[in-house]
């Protein structure tokens, strides 16, 4: 039997290490198992866009795919560009995976938000079928008019993960933040709460990733130093998955701050080692992490995150019973072949 060909179109390299790329890579690897040729297109150029080069390579991407062929477009790489997808539309069978709106980015101005918005929703209008990663993501987008017959919904996996044995013994309590440094991740908010702390017996670690915005970076740091933190917050940049590891297992709790999440894969990571959760309840946040799990604010209150980082620090004994509930929680979700098994089912219509 000739084997089933499927093109996986992302914007940029596919081995980023930012959640939606690593879900997508978690998907080709696994649907090669499953008897699928995945070519993989990795695109250059600028997106969401508006870019003339992001455009016209994605142009040409989908007319290098002989008709009736399968292709998977992640959001980002096709959301501003619903002619494009129109043009190909009834040519191919596209799929299109959807992480997040595009216009739901935190950092945008409003006129941008509208904007993607309507072009991502216009091109919903030319794929065969919408994959989410959240029953959240579902919902919202079932209120675009988008039928749920065209819909489905698949979960990121969790990989089975060993206890977060914290710090040692007489050492202040360890706060883990993981995530790019943009925006919607709210590492402002997140220093802007830890400058009330000065008084309790922390230290944190940002494994958050500087390059994806440089502006909104320098404003974290210069924040940090600003604080007279710099002593007290760690930024170790975006780190492998062993040294990731190794920073899970010392933390004492996971915090991020998030505006907006699509689903949240760094929480189901850190609850997978037993940490207990401090988040907040914007977008898929709340439908990621259950409130035996840990403590959820209204995104953007420094005040509110200051106040239960304090009620967490104060309090081990809760800390460790949050963290219980936390690791048993990700062991009941479905893990990465699952997860797989399931993409594989969203593709056959």
């Amino acid at each position: 039997m000739a084997p089933r060909v499927l093109g996986f179109l992302v914007p940029g390299a596919l081995a980023q290490r930012t959640g939606g790329y690593l879900y997508d890579a978690r998907m080709v690897q696994g649907l090669r198992a499953w008897g699928w040729q995945v070519e993989v297109s990795e695109l250059p150029g600028v997106f969401p866009g508006p870019d003339a080069t992001a455009a016209a390579v994605l142009d040409r991407a989908l007319a290098g795919f002989a008709a009736h062929a399968t292709v998977v477009i992640d959001g980002l790489a096709g959301g501003a560009f619903p002619e494009i997808l129109a043009r190909h539309g009834d040519r191919l069978r596209l799929i299109y995976l959807l992480h997040h709106p595009l216009g739901h980015e935190t950092g945008q101005d409003a006129g941008r938000s509208a904007w993607l918005l309507e072009r991502e929703r216009a091109a919903l209008e030319h794929v065969e079928v919408v994959i989410v990663t959240s029953t959240y993501t579902q919902t919202v987008i079932e209120g675009w008019g988008v039928p749920r017959a065209r819909l489905r919904c698949v979960p990121p996996g969790v990989a089975p993960a060993e206890p977060a044995e914290g710090p040692l013994v007489g050492e202040p309590a360890m706060l883990l933040t993981v995530g790019a440094v943009v925006p919607r991740k709210g590492q402002d908010v997140l220093i802007e709460a830890l400058e009330q702390l000065r008084d309790r017996d922390w230290r944190a670690v940002l494994a958050c990733d500087p390059s994806r915005d440089p502006a909104f970076a320098g404003q974290v740091s210069a924040r940090i130093a600003a604080a007279r933190l710099g002593d007290r917050i760690r930024q170790v940049g975006e780190c492998t998955g062993a040294e990731l590891e190794r920073l899970y297992r010392s933390a004492s709790l996971f915090v991020l701050p998030s505006w907006y999440e699509g689903f949240g894969m760094a929480f189901t990571e850190a609850m997978a080692h037993g940490l207990p959760v401090v988040g907040t309840t914007g977008g898929a946040i709340p439908f990621t992490v259950p409130e035996e799990a840990g403590w959820l604010v209204a995104p953007g209150d420094a005040g509110a995150l200051a106040g239960v980082l304090a009620q967490a620090l104060d309090d081990p004994g809760c800390r460790r019973t949050l963290g219980r509930a936390a690791r048993a929680h990700a062991r009941s979700l479905p893990d990465w072949e699952g997860a797989v098994a399931a993409f594989n089912r969203a593709l056959a219509g």
